[in-house]
């Protein structure tokens, strides 16, 4: 069973990071030039929100703001869950489906070590169920040699 540690040492642990004074449209130029969905709102080293591609649509552009002179602030989550590395991957995936949320920042005794998206549970779930079908494959073209 993974681990979110698991899923960091495989996908790396960058962290990307706005702040709450930025502007819509900082935050979207580096979502757009990472190709994620959702950065991380700091306010110095504190954790101060989230803002996702979700959080764009809803809170920006059908309340007919705009990019450049909404503050990220303004329209971020502040109730920021999050997950630690020892947590398995399918408690988190449990958790994402019944907040309905698409990430998490993964903390270690207070601080950020990494983001993790369901793309990446996702991706580490289908990657244990191929190992366990690989497993089960080979013991049963093992198992007929006897």
């Amino acid at each position: 069973m993974k681990t979110v540690q698991h899923i960091l040492d495989a996908k790396g642990h960058d962290v990307y990071a706005v702040g709450p004074d930025d502007t819509v449209e900082d935050a979207l130029r580096m979502m757009a030039h990472k190709n994620i969905g959702a950065v991380l709102v700091m306010d110095g080293e504190r954790l101060a929100g989230i803002f996702t591609e979700r959080h764009y649509a809803r809170n920006v552009f059908l309340k007919g703001r705009t990019s450049p002179t909404t503050r990220v602030a303004e329209v971020m989550n502040e109730d920021v869950l999050y997950v630690e590395p020892a947590q398995s991957a399918e408690a988190c995936m449990a958790l994402m489906t019944d907040k309905r949320i698409r990430h998490f920042p993964v903390l270690d005794e207070g601080r950020i070590v990494g983001v993790i998206s369901i793309g990446d549970l996702m991706k580490a779930m289908i990657d244990d169920r191929e190992y366990d079908i690989a497993q089960l494959v080979q013991y049963m073209h093992g198992a007929g040699r006897m």
